[in-house]
């Protein structure tokens, strides 16, 4: 019955604000935008569009507000007039009043506000649709910024959730095609992603982690947390001071490098992705600011970690493997790997696959950000995964996703970036590092304390085995079966340390003919 009320509700506003109209006017048949003068009748459209599809999302909640701020990134996809009303989603939602937010703060900590903070700014800074943001002041003179969840939200979300589960249902029961979508995990994988977001505690520690991944880069600064100041309900993190990304003609006043900029936020994507698997995948505008402080001047400033995407090491060798291939062109590696990796069936036949991908990508090679769209190139390469039964892998939805914000702020700054060109020395170098001497010695150092416990315990491990066989646990075939396995295993780690200690032979000796040859050139 909820759910119908939900269905309902959502149909009411569809009306009331003229998202009929608004859909219908787009299509070019004429029968079409006919129809929507006669729908139009009666009602007060007065308002421009832009501002009713956002007062509309405002209206229908958070799952509707984020779905706004995707497509505020998408200037290339949208008139003008939208993008600029929806990019208002990104921290301008409208706030709820201060007092809840000062009773909210004050349940969390079980004090009054005016023993927690020295000042207190009673106006929201910034108020989007999971929480909203206000400045204060600790006692010992610190800003921070305080970070309050909206009330109410946990019902709110689940309800639209719910009716999501419901549409996946129906998706996946009744269209084949849809089917292959995975409509039912893709839901499941935003539910998740939504209920950390309720967390606040969780978005801490998501800040903690980037805040270490990204020290030693110098590019971007993360917010430090004051831990004894957080709740699931409210936290307090060190006050960030910037510029809006957005405001380009400002930071452009300021001195900044606006090229360099947007070079530098590829770097940040990809060294996430690649280098730590690990990356801040609500990176639209509204969440990135740019320093202009002398002693950290130009560099990016992050904000909301609500949502963290992460990706496995299996997931990380694929994506990199796959993006070196569509860098260098070699389609036909790019149809192996989606053969290897299980993506289609393994019947497609190689050449067809490598074909349809060429036709897709090499169009939009070598051109600037300004004359592609990324959003093109997956819509076509959807429409090509269609033909072969490409299934799309859920785990990959926040990537995707936060690849189109990338692109979104590189157009933004700077049209004339080439995403390709910027990425794939970077790719190349990452590559070289997983499989070179640097990437032996790190694997090296990780494994040694689990082969220093193992290898000891070979020969008590070969006893026991042939102790139980002989007591009759195994019996017949079992006895010599345990015995070869054992027998096996215990060659295959004589191997695994001769191979081992051949390598840091090999290597020594490398770095000491290297050494002489230097000396003698000396």
């Amino acid at each position: 019955m909820r759910h119908l009320l939900r269905l309902a509700y959502i149909g009411f506003v569809f009306l009331r604000y003229g998202l009929d109209e608004l859909a219908l006017s787009s299509f070019r048949q004429r029968w079409l935008r006919g129809l929507a003068r006669v729908v139009a009748v009666g009602r007060r459209l007065d308002a421009p569009r832009g501002q009713r599809l956002r007062e509309a999302l405002e209206r229908l909640g958070p799952i509707f507000v984020k779905f706004g701020q995707v497509l505020s990134t998408r200037r290339d996809l949208l008139a003008p007039d939208i993008a600029e009303e929806l990019a208002r989603l990104q921290d301008r939602v409208p706030p709820f009043p201060p007092e809840t937010a000062m009773a909210i703060i004050e349940q969390a900590f079980g004090r009054r506000i005016d023993q927690v903070f020295a000042s207190f700014e009673r106006e929201p800074v910034a108020s989007a649709s999971i929480a909203q943001v206000h400045f204060a002041v600790l006692p010992g003179g610190r800003e921070v910024a305080v970070k309050v969840l909206r009330p109410g939200m946990l019902r709110v979300i689940e309800g639209d959730l719910a009716l999501l589960r419901t549409a996946a249902g129906w998706v996946d029961r009744y269209s084949a095609d849809g089917r292959r979508l995975r409509p039912r995990e893709v839901v499941a994988e935003f539910d998740k992603y939504l209920h950390d977001e309720l967390d606040l505690v969780r978005e801490a520690a998501n800040a903690a982690q980037l805040r270490r991944n990204m020290a030693g880069l110098n590019l971007v600064m993360v917010p430090e947390m004051i831990w004894d100041l957080c709740t699931p309900g409210v936290i307090v993190m060190e006050r960030m001071k910037g510029v809006p990304i957005s405001q380009v003609d400002r930071l452009r006043a300021a001195g900044v490098d606006i090229p360099k900029l947007a070079r530098d936020g590829v770097t940040i994507f990809f060294t996430q992705v690649f280098r730590d698997g690990y990356f801040h995948a609500d990176m639209h505008p509204g969440n990135i600011q740019v320093s202009v402080d002398a002693a950290t001047f130009g560099r990016y400033i992050a904000l909301d970690f609500g949502i963290i995407g992460t990706l496995t090491q299996v997931d990380k060798d694929y994506l990199a493997h796959n993006f070196i291939a569509f860098f260098r062109r070699d389609y036909k590696r790019v149809a192996e790997l989606h053969v290897e990796s299980g993506w289609v069936p393994p019947t497609t036949r190689v050449d067809e696959l490598e074909a349809a991908v060429r036709a897709v990508c090499e169009p939009f090679f070598d051109r600037p950000l300004k004359e592609i769209s990324l959003g093109q190139v997956l819509l076509r390469l959807f429409q090509t995964s269609r033909r072969f039964n490409v299934e799309i892998q859920p785990q990959l939805v926040l990537l995707q996703k936060t690849l189109l914000n990338v692109e979104g702020l590189g157009r933004q700054l700077d049209p004339e970036l080439d995403l390709w060109s910027t990425a794939k020395p970077f790719l190349e170098r990452w590559m070289n590092e997983q499989i070179g001497w640097r990437a032996l010695v790190d694997r090296l150092r990780d494994e040694a304390p689990r082969f220093a416990k193992l290898v000891p315990e070979l020969p008590r491990l070969l006893h026991d085995a042939l102790a139980r066989a002989a007591h009759g646990e195994q019996a017949g075939i079992g006895q010599v079966a345990v015995l070869e396995a054992m027998l096996a295993e215990q060659r295959s780690h004589n191997r695994l340390l001769r191979g081992l200690l051949l390598a840091v032979a090999g290597f020594v000796l490398g770095a000491l003919a290297a050494r002489l040859w230097l000396l003698g050139i000396g």
